[in-house]
């Protein structure tokens, strides 16, 4: 069959992801009411063709076991959607480690950006006869309907899908991501995995993971902050991630509460509790840093002081961040973060260094987006939207060290677990060997 009959893995991961928001949508109201906020400040703060705005949407799932994690690997694989980075959230208190699928290449990602958030629970950080009766309950559930594990397998072999094939797949694929409101376990069982840990009942006690939120992307989350205020949505207390600057860095976040949402339960007894996961999340993208800038961006948020109120909280990292550079040129001289450059003045005969030629104008030089995520900032984002804010559940105690790994979970992956640092640093390189060829002449070192 040719390829040029089936869907590309491009189209697929827009429909699934315009499929995905539509379900979250009609789902969860408030995140239309957060949707509308976010292009009315788009709007307002000014949109430019490569801001990816109306499309770009990341989802986050919570998995149970790691042949869950395998087999949505496969799944978005055929929607060319990676594993990219590592995050262990354990030592702050949320127990599970992560990664991100989304598109690598810099076509896929102008032509949809969609990201997965995905945890996977550390059973072996909860008490051991819970971990007994949380893993007995994750053994007996398959959260994949049976045609997605058939698409699945004949994309694979055959190279992808035809029209009707990838239409089916969208449609039972969204079962993955659906609220279901009846627990698996009776009320007792999801007491006591709640007990341990909110997100441990998250996680085990319903037939999927259901998707816990869908965040865009907006360019003023400061303004998009005060917005859910006056317009009635309640907001997590912070902005998770560095403070506003002239030149953004990596990743802002925020979000509205949680729902408390009403679930049944099977069994005898009472028979209807209520669970509270699902939340709307909003997030402003800024520059990808280097392993340098990076290094530099923890130091100092390492100094940062237990936040209050997002006023003080803001305030605090204005003043620890005038340690790292707010200009462009200063950025690229110190190496701290990823820039794309282009010819797009007359070409001098001389060689000169780059610098140099961004500073004639003869070279444009444009941050690279940071497409991947915070670990402090998304266990920030989890652990504001688990709790009750009257009755804080407990957190799980910080594991041993080396506890959760990166080898350890790249080998639950039948996919390679790609590094964020060189997919960025991929897309400096390829806009300096362009321009290079188009120079004539190597850039001095």
């Amino acid at each position: 069959m040719s390829a040029a009959t089936f869907v590309s893995k491009d189209e697929l991961r827009a429909r699934f992801c315009s499929a995905l928001s539509a379900m979250y949508r009609a789902e969860v109201p408030l995140y239309g009411d957060l949707i509308e906020l976010v292009d009315d400040v788009n709007a307002e703060t000014g949109i430019k063709p490569e801001d990816r705005l109306k499309v770009e949407r990341h989802g986050a799932i919570r998995l149970g076991k790691p042949d869950e994690l395998a087999m949505i690997a496969r799944l978005f694989a055929q929607m060319g959607m990676e594993p990219v980075g590592y995050y262990d959230l354990s030592p702050v208190g949320v127990p599970v480690h992560a990664t991100a699928f989304r598109p690598t290449a810099r076509s896929s990602l102008a032509y949809n950006p969609f990201r997965v958030f995905t945890s996977l629970l550390l059973p072996e950080l909860l008490e051991p006869e819970l971990r007994a009766e949380v893993e007995a309950v994750l053994a007996n559930r398959d959260i994949f309907q049976p045609e997605v594990r058939t698409l699945v397998a004949k994309s694979e072999s055959d190279g992808g899908l035809v029209e009707a094939d990838a239409a089916l797949l969208v449609e039972k694929a969204l079962d993955t991501f659906r609220w279901h409101d009846t627990a698996l376990v009776t009320r007792d069982v999801y007491e006591r995995m709640h007990e341990a840990h909110a997100l441990v009942a998250d996680i085990a006690a319903f037939k999927g993971p259901h998707i816990n939120h869908l965040t865009p992307r907006v360019l003023d989350i400061d303004a998009a902050q005060e917005g859910m205020s006056r317009r009635g949505i309640t907001p997590k207390t912070i902005i998770e991630g560095p403070p506003r600057r002239a030149c953004e860095i990596l990743l802002r976040q925020t979000s509205f509460q949680a729902l408390t949402e009403p679930i049944n339960f099977p069994g005898g007894g009472s028979t209807s509790g209520s669970h509270r996961a699902r939340f709307g999340e909003i997030e402003q993208r800024g520059q990808a840093l280097t392993r340098k800038g990076h290094a530099l961006y923890l130091e100092l948020m390492s100094k940062i002081p237990a936040a209050v109120d997002n006023a003080s909280h803001q305030k605090a990292l204005g003043k620890v961040f005038e340690a790292f550079p707010d200009t462009w040129e200063e950025i690229a001289a110190q190496a701290l973060g990823y820039f794309e450059y282009a010819l797009v003045g007359a070409a001098p005969s001389a060689p000169k260094a780059l610098a140099e030629l961004v500073r004639d104008g003869v070279v444009s030089q444009t941050p690279v987006t940071y497409e991947d995520f915070l670990p402090a900032s998304a266990a920030g984002i989890f652990q504001s939207n688990l709790d009750s804010p009257d009755s804080p559940g407990k957190r799980s105690p910080s594991p041993p060290a080396r506890n959760a790994t990166r080898e350890k979970f790249a080998a639950l992956l039948p996919i390679k677990l790609r590094d964020s640092f060189a997919l960025h640093e991929g897309i400096q390189e390829s806009s300096i060997r362009k321009l290079e060829e188009q120079l004539g002449w190597k850039l001095p070192a």
